[in-house]
């Protein structure tokens, strides 16, 4: 029973589900529907989709998460960056082709899969951390201004242009001539209704009272002939599953962009599912979560749908609404096949420039000021790596701001990791313990004694740096010095190139007529060394000598 448990963890949570439980994921459910109805429709628009692409991606997400995901409030649908991803991406590969596009978009969700599904099996759920928290603060505020840029033409009904933010705005400009002031009036007020409601009603479904407000606008009365342009029809019916088709000279292109698109999703779905998960008191299985939008993308790359993933502006308004488990996602669903079934000839009056307004409500949640404020404040080195990622996605789009984030991600980790902090130690007054003197510049020190620490594991990469600074550091000691004491408790792994340099570091330190003395070598760490001859080189390295023991019998030498 564990088994399917950890594989279906729906089989836990419905074990103690209640009526009382029923009646509020009843309540949730229909609210989440009214909101992804009309966002779904503004995403499918930004992914350059048929607006039935988006309905079905949240019909078909909220389904299958139900049954294969960990978070309990989680809401699967198409999200706004991974909507103009496939949009700008797939837009340079369609060549006009509506049919080519949409296979493009589907085959796009159906590579996402896979990827998701190899992370699963090789457990590589830890890709959560890949990407660094503030450079995916300035990676979605540069999303934002991007995606609310795109609609920009919409709301002064004009066509606009432009391949790029920058290009897009001057394009823009250039067709004020011909700006729509009677659409951009009505967009206005579309927009502070929006954000009113927001305000006011939080976790309300807004934007179908809009859309249903601006539907009946545009049919009952003469606004409907001032230049709105509308969404059209959009078929009836549930979606049919069929293979899309492809062409193989198109996975070049396809893989990266389903690449940006999985680690998007993962990363925004983990984030969202572990805020709710804190809220009430519950863990998620991040492992799990890579399963749960595995299948849920595979469900609707078949189902004529798109990338899509957990995001936290939906997820805020089924909680909001009272979502207990996610059944709440399955009742969003069979209201979304009912609306599909039987209503879709009402959306057909619905204003383009509605959809375009409730993009750029929604974007706006992207660009945390205060976050940015925070860290003029506090760290202005992440401010200026922050910043980086918006520039980036602004100037060389949103696919290759994924990539920027996640190499301005790895070169900090490299950075971090080959350049590790070297702590010089000195003896807390009073004690038997030692910490960073450029910390407590009030530790005692010792002229004949130069104790250290590296924090951070020794391998190949920082070998060299970490010998030349210790080596520099004892020339800038002088000639009363007699022991080096390295304390590597804060060193959990040393690799074989690193026991080696601890081996040189000795043989260069006994030139100067200096001993090399280790203590608190970790067990992994002290099997090295001896896997290496360092302990015959050095003597025994006993977990059982403390770093105080050993400057003690060199203070009484």
């Amino acid at each position: 029973m564990m088994f399917w448990e950890n594989h279906l963890p729906a089989l836990a949570w419905l074990r103690t589900y209640n009526s009382g439980f029923l009646k509020k994921d009843v309540l949730a459910g229909t609210t989440l529907a009214a909101y992804a109805i009309p966002v779904s429709l503004a995403y499918a628009s930004l992914a350059g989709l048929p607006p039935q692409y988006g309905i079905y991606g949240y019909l078909l997400g909220g389904i299958f998460y139900a049954f294969i995901g960990s978070s309990r409030q989680l809401a699967i649908g198409p999200t706004s960056a991974i909507s103009l991803l496939i949009g700008v991406t797939i837009a340079n590969m369609a060549y006009g082709n509506p049919q080519r596009w949409a296979d493009i978009a589907s085959f796009t969700a159906l590579v996402f899969a896979g990827l998701s599904l190899l992370a699963y099996f090789l457990r590589l759920s830890g890709i959560i951390n890949f990407i660094s928290d503030t450079v995916m603060l300035g990676f979605k505020a540069g999303a934002a201004l991007a995606i609310a840029t795109t609609q920009l033409p919409k709301l002064f009904g004009v066509p606009g242009g432009g391949s790029n933010f920058f290009s897009q705005l001057v394009v823009l400009a250039q067709q004020w001539p011909h700006f729509n002031y009677y659409v951009l009036a009505f967009g206005i007020i579309v927009l502070l209704l929006l954000i009113l409601g927001e305000k006011f009603f939080p976790g309300r479904p807004i934007a179908i009272l809009v859309v249903i407000a601006s539907i009946l606008v545009v049919t009952l009365t003469p606004l409907g002939n001032i230049g709105l342009s509308t969404v059209g029809l959009i078929p009836a019916g549930l979606p049919q599953f069929h293979i899309p088709g492809f062409d193989a000279a198109d996975l070049d292109e396809i893989f990266p962009l389903a690449f940006a698109c999985f680690l998007l999703a993962y990363i925004e779905s983990v984030s969202s599912a572990k805020t709710m998960a804190q809220k009430y008191g519950y863990k998620i299985n991040p492992r799990q979560e890579l399963l749960a939008i595995g299948i849920v993308n595979l469900a609707t790359g078949l189902g004529q749908s798109y990338p899509v993933s957990g995001g936290l502006s939906q997820t805020a308004v089924n909680d909001k609404a009272g979502a207990k488990t996610p059944v709440a996602l399955i009742i969003a669903s069979i209201v979304i096949g009912i609306c599909l079934l039987l209503f879709t000839g009402l959306l057909e009056n619905l204003p383009n420039v509605v959809l375009a307004c409730i993009v750029i409500v929604a974007v706006k949640g992207l660009i945390d000021v205060k976050e940015f404020i925070h860290l003029w404040k506090t760290n202005r080195t992440e401010l200026v790596l922050s910043v980086t990622a918006v520039i980036g996605v602004l100037v060389l789009g949103i696919l290759e701001g994924v990539m920027i984030a996640a190499i301005v991600t790895l070169v900090l980790v490299i950075k971090a990791v080959s350049t590790p902090h070297i702590a010089i130690l000195g003896k807390i007054p009073g004690t038997r313990r030692y910490s960073d003197v450029e910390r407590n510049p009030d530790n005692e020190l010792f002229p004949q004694l130069f104790l250290f620490r590296v924090e951070s594991s020794i391998y190949y990469f920082n070998t060299e740096y970490i010998e030349n600074h210790i080596l520099m550091k004892v020339d800038e000691a002088g000639s009363s010095l007699k022991t080096v004491i390295w304390d590597l408790n804060t060193s959990p792994h040393v690799d074989r190139a690193g026991a080696k340099m601890i081996g040189q570091l000795f043989l260069d330190l006994k030139a100067k007529g200096i001993l090399l003395r280790i203590a608190n070598a970790r067990a992994g760490v002290r099997d090295i060394l001896r896997n290496e001859e360092i302990d015959q080189l050095i003597g025994k390295i006993s977990r059982q000598v403390s770093l105080n023991d050993i400057v003690d019998e060199e203070l009484n030498r």
